[in-house]
């Protein structure tokens, strides 16, 4: 009891604290959410990357962390689909709904404020350092860049695949910032050049650390605007899908690729994590069933205060690290 109490009041409040401060600053204020989330995607997200990618040495390990999260992002859509299925004699569009709302999950506003918590702090803690603080965010990062990727091109397309070519999902890529800051830090990497010693390195550094606060507010702002409905099974079953079966099945992938330690317990972390907010983004733009997709951005978020407590523990049986 001592250890969960710990993993939630030291891993998990403090991320529900900043997010509710931006859920009451956006109830209160006429913030401009658009804003907020562009500054993120365009800004911090990719100056994050970019500086983690050319400070840390790239391993195999890491490289697998995208097959890892392809793999996943697989049975997840398989798994959507069939929920999806079940409600389909209703409503033809409900399955794409179900599926975008299970693949793809919050590794941005709180996937890295999480394991920047779990694994810098607490007992991960040696002589007041953090020595697995870097391998996990790297890991982390790894799983942003893939779902931004998928997300960006694989959700869009799913919710308007009357209206959207895949030539028209090639070009939201390519407009994405995070893919070119990604082979400019290996590029730069190989000059004879330290890059860190340089007299605009520090401006990136203060970006760096300014995401986890401006991400977790960005999310609060975002639920905020989104009507609370307690009565949708759907999202119930949604959310399960998302916050328990997807990690259930990340064990079996953990153990299929290999993986231990550290980057085991961020890649069962990360595959609990709420439906992202991207995903009601995109039901909201192309219609397909906006309102419930929000209930479950917003149901899966509160109710990942629980749930991810109990899958941090479990990752720490599992996967130890010391």
């Amino acid at each position: 009891m001592t250890v969960f109490l710990f993993i939630l009041l030291h891993n998990i409040v403090p991320i529900f604290l900043v997010i509710a401060l931006g859920f009451l600053i956006g109830r209160k204020l006429e913030i401009n959410i658009a804003t907020l989330s562009k500054i993120n995607f365009y800004i911090y997200v990719p100056v994050f990357a970019f500086v983690n990618l050319y400070e840390t040495k790239m391993s195999m390990e890491l490289i697998l962390v995208v097959a890892f999260t392809l793999v996943l992002l697989l049975f997840n859509g398989f798994t959507g689909f069939l929920a999806g299925t079940f409600f389909k004699k209703k409503d033809k569009k409900i399955t794409s709904a179900f599926q975008n709302s299970v693949m793809f999950y919050n590794t941005g506003n709180i996937g890295v404020p999480l394991i920047t918590l779990v694994f810098g702090q607490g007992r991960y803690m040696i002589n007041g350092e953090s020595p697995f603080l870097e391998l996990a965010l790297m890991a982390q990062i790894m799983v942003l860049v893939t779902q931004n990727l998928t997300t960006n091109s694989i959700g869009y397309y799913n919710a308007a695949k009357a209206t959207m070519s895949w030539k028209e999902a090639l070009l939201r890529i390519v407009r994405m910032p995070t893919i070119y800051t990604i082979p400019a830090a290996f590029l730069l990497k190989l000059l004879p050049v330290d890059l860190t010693e340089s007299f605009f390195w520090p401006a990136l550094e203060y970006i760096k650390e300014g995401l986890i606060s401006i991400a977790l507010v960005t999310l609060g702002v975002q639920l905020s605007r989104t009507k609370v409905n307690l009565a949708d099974g759907k999202v119930y079953l949604c959310a399960f899908l998302r916050l328990l079966l997807a990690p259930a099945f990340a064990v079996v992938l953990i153990y299929a690729f290999g993986f231990s330690g550290v980057v085991a317990q961020v890649m069962m972390i990360s595959a609990g994590l709420p439906t992202a907010v991207n995903a009601a983004l995109i039901a909201v733009e192309y219609d397909n069933h906006p309102d419930f997709t929000s209930q479950t951005v917003i149901t899966s978020t509160a109710l990942s205060a629980v749930t991810l407590t109990i899958t941090i523990y479990l990752a720490n049986v599992l996967f130890p690290v010391i």
